[in-house]
């Protein structure tokens, strides 16, 4: 077992699936030849063909499209969309078509399409290429969406995420594909896509974390451990469906929460384990649940977005407030 980028770990996941099921289809823009934009399908194409690693026009919606009308006809496609931003170019595929497949055919018909997308900020990328826009997908019934923090989680939510019958959006966490390394097996091994992962173990208060900001909280509970706080971080990998059974099993324990993300604070997936956490687990909290996230305003230009993103020392500020209440 060697030690992988996030990327690599994406790549020989996707390698896996083409290399399984001769009906696995790859597509996007500049994903043949060029590998994609981050080359996270590098190599793929030279390997199986181009006709089952293919370039296409630059038009989401086509992509999605055709990535419909593939699954309805018994292939299994992976499309890449080449920034999360550019999804608003084909959000009736997404919310309106493929997502509802299943509840109009009484579940006779599956739609096994794994669209692939980057996102988040930290890189000083341009408008529309930075963004987190999570919050747009989780409210759409039959969209599984899930995000890995780590290689190892990478590469075995990808093939779980094609493998599964059910739409799944898979986004890649931008600013992890080259600056993340772990150990992952050669092998093939799938990550369920519905469960949470506790990622440190602690007793004094619980972070809740997902994508990038997962290592932002790792890096807050060294410093929290440095004033004898002891800090548990749970990272959801799965956006919906939310493990809420992890997250309350986590809060009797310690009885204190924050939950971190780095999207706009309004209607995000923080907002919904709140809700969850109120409903099913408030009565083991000792202290309000506090919330991380980015200011509700548009991504900053480059510049800015170091101030704009939340950070280490903003969990830390919260975890301590938890606990000191």
């Amino acid at each position: 077992m060697a030690k992988k980028t996030y990327i690599k770990a994406i790549t020989e996941g996707i390698d896996i699936a083409l290399a399984e099921d001769p009906k696995t289809l790859v597509f996007g823009e500049d994903v043949g030849k060029n590998g994609g934009v981050f080359r996270a399908t590098n190599g793929l194409q030279e390997k199986y063909g181009k006709d089952r690693v293919f370039s296409t026009p630059l038009a989401e919606s086509g992509i999605l499209g055709l990535s419909i009308g593939l699954a309805a006809t018994g292939w299994r496609p992976v499309p890449e969309i080449q920034f999360m931003g550019f999804t608003f170019e084909a959000m009736d595929s997404i919310a309106g078509q493929m997502s509802r497949v299943r509840f109009q055919y009484d579940g006779t018909k599956n739609m096994p399409i794994t669209i692939r997308t980057p996102y988040g900020g930290g890189t000083h990328t341009a408008e529309l290429h930075g963004d987190d826009l999570e919050n747009f997908f989780v409210g759409i019934p039959g969209l599984r969406v899930v995000t890995p923090s780590s290689a190892y989680d990478a590469k075995g939510l990808v093939i779980s995420a094609i493998e599964n019958n059910d739409p799944v959006l898979f986004l890649e966490n931008l600013r992890l594909y080259r600056s993340v390394k772990g150990e992952v097996p050669d092998d093939k091994y799938t990550v369920p896509l519905d469960k949470a992962n506790v990622v440190e173990e602690g007793n004094d208060v619980t972070i809740i974390a997902y994508g990038g900001e997962v290592s932002e909280a790792q890096k807050a509970a060294k410093k929290l451990a440095k004033k004898n706080i002891s800090a548990e971080i749970i990272d959801l990998r799965s956006l919906y469906p939310l493990d809420t059974d992890t997250i309350f099993e986590s809060i009797k324990k310690t009885h204190r929460v924050v939950i971190v993300q780095e999207a706009q604070k309004m209607a995000g997936v923080g907002a919904q384990v709140a809700s969850a956490i109120s409903e099913g687990a408030i009565m083991y909290l000792d202290a309000p649940v506090i919330r991380v996230a980015a200011p509700n305003s548009v991504y900053p230009f480059p510049q800015a977005e170091n101030v704009w993103l939340p950070g280490a020392d903003d969990i830390e500020d919260a975890a301590t407030q938890a606990v000191n209440y």
